[in-house]
């Protein structure tokens, strides 16, 4: 794996350059004890363990910014939209275009996922080699609940302020969407939280994160299947 951003350009026109990962998170309120770029510290973990061992794979830097109008009435949430969002995603998979042969966005903020899909759908129709990895927990809950909490305990437990951890709502997201698209989060829960924190364990954090960067893996050889194919 190679981290892009720690290389000049000479480096980089001697790197084989096979896929390009870039991790797409957010800015936006995780409750009162995640850090704002929680969404952003997952997507890079994954692409980064997805990526390990590859010479010729590179991570790009993290888009920071995403579409989280629905996080708007929490302080902090810096929202780019998804339009805008989408443009950026197109652009730059056009130009990773000149160097790499194809590119997989990893996506750990579910407000992302329509302007994920919509550049990837644009980018396809140009015949450019992409594909998206959308960070999905199975069984996990909606929003700063003990399914992030966890992956942050593992990821760093001193951006965790777990004696801040309360529940938020924790009815199914799909009984809350029509709220959440109309109202945004703070209508369906004061405190941000969609879900209950409590019992998130740094353990259970490293267990799903293995499980997300073999998920990535997957996705990341199905860029290139004929390969797969013969190994």
């Amino acid at each position: 794996m190679t981290n892009l951003a720690d290389l000049n350009w000479v480096q980089v026109d001697a790197t084989p350059r096979r896929a390009l990962v870039v991790p797409v998170g957010s800015l936006e309120q995780h409750g009162p004890h995640l850090p704002l770029d929680t969404d952003t510290r997952i997507a890079l973990a994954v692409a980064s363990g997805a990526a390990s061992g590859r010479e010729d794979v590179a991570v790009a830097p993290p888009i920071t910014f995403g579409a989280s109008g629905e996080h708007a009435d929490f302080a902090g949430t810096l929202s780019i939209g998804t339009p805008t969002l989408t443009q950026l995603l197109l652009e730059l998979g056009r130009d990773a275009s000149r160097d790499w042969e194809a590119m997989l966005l990893v996506n750990a903020h579910g407000g992302n996922r329509d302007a994920v899909d919509a550049a990837l759908a644009r980018l396809r129709a140009e015949s450019r080699r992409c594909a998206a990895f959308h960070v999905t927990p199975a069984g996990g809950d909606a929003h700063a609940g003990r399914t992030e909490t966890a992956l942050l305990l593992h990821l760093d437990p001193t951006a965790v302020q777990y004696d801040k951890a309360e529940p938020g709502d924790t009815r199914p997201v799909s009984a809350l969407m029509d709220h959440l698209r109309r109202d945004g989060v703070r209508s369906v829960s004061a405190n941000g939280v969609l879900g209950d924190p409590g019992g998130a364990t740094a353990a259970e954090g490293e267990r799903l994160l293995a499980e997300l960067i073999g998920a990535c893996t997957r996705a990341l050889d199905a860029l290139f299947p004929a390969e797969r194919a013969h190994a």
